[in-house]
């Protein structure tokens, strides 16, 4: 798969200045936040084989920064669920068996469901707009073969869902759950000969028809079937032989 990574390293440094420690602290969690995207990127993207142990080593080459700032990173996506550490032996990315995945998935079905039903009590025009805009800025994405940034705005689209359900339970149990299965959930737009990708794209149409008219019952199935097509999706490119980087739906 493309990666995001350039080939030769870059030093991603705070620009230098005479500024006081807010300042400094602002540069460094700027700098964390750029590290920790590129490498969200480079796991979720596929960049490392399921099992597969982080080669340290390369991406501090690739970052242009110390193991210090990786392993910080690396930090945030053991908590997300997307790799695993082990003790004085690195990380490795978590690999997901067809029953994680089918638990999984029904988990994140059930929560995106009840999203989507109290979105529709609360949800603002304001929201509904900014919704409408992330789809278009999706389907753009989806017209030009750009898998990562169609995942990125398709992703957004899911948060604000559930950012509008007003539920902050509801909120934190969909992130725990969501960085444990964003791989999976990318890989799975490859699946039955790129079908998924074109697939998904008609299903979004739906939600944002259901999202617009605030049908919040009709949403919630939507949202759940959405779900368990993505859970088929998944598990069969989990079993499946497949090819490197997207192609044309």
């Amino acid at each position: 798969m493309k990666s995001t990574i350039p080939d030769t390293g870059v030093p991603i440094t705070p620009p230098a200045g005479n500024g006081g420690d807010r300042e400094e602290n602002r540069q460094e969690a700027s700098l964390h936040g750029e590290i920790l995207l590129r490498l969200r990127d480079h796991v979720v993207e596929g960049n490392i084989p399921d099992g597969g142990r982080v080669p340290e080593r390369q991406l501090c080459e690739m970052f242009g920064i110390s193991r210090t700032p990786l392993r910080e990173a690396l930090k945030v996506l053991a908590a997300e669920g997307l790799i695993e550490l082990l003790p004085n032996r690195g990380a490795r990315v978590r690999q997901l068996s067809q029953r994680d995945l089918e638990e999984l998935f029904d988990v994140m079905a059930g929560l995106e469901s009840l999203a989507g039903r109290l979105a529709c009590e609360a949800i603002t025009d304001e929201e509904i707009t900014a919704v409408e805009q992330l789809h278009y800025e999706m389907y753009g994405h989806y017209l030009h073969r750009d898998m990562h940034g169609y995942f990125q705005a398709n992703q957004r689209i899911h948060e604000s869902i559930v950012a509008a359900a007003r539920n902050e339970t509801l909120k934190t149990a969909y992130a725990n759950f969501a960085g444990r299965i964003r791989r999976v959930r990318y890989s799975a737009n490859f699946a039955r000969k790129r079908q998924r990708w074109a697939e998904a794209m008609r299903e979004h149409e739906a939600i944002l028809d259901a999202l617009r008219r605030r049908a919040g019952s009709e949403l919630s199935d939507i949202l759940f079937q959405h779900l368990r097509n993505k859970r088929k999706a998944a598990i069969e490119h989990l079993t499946e032989p497949h090819e490197d980087g997207p192609s044309a739906p």
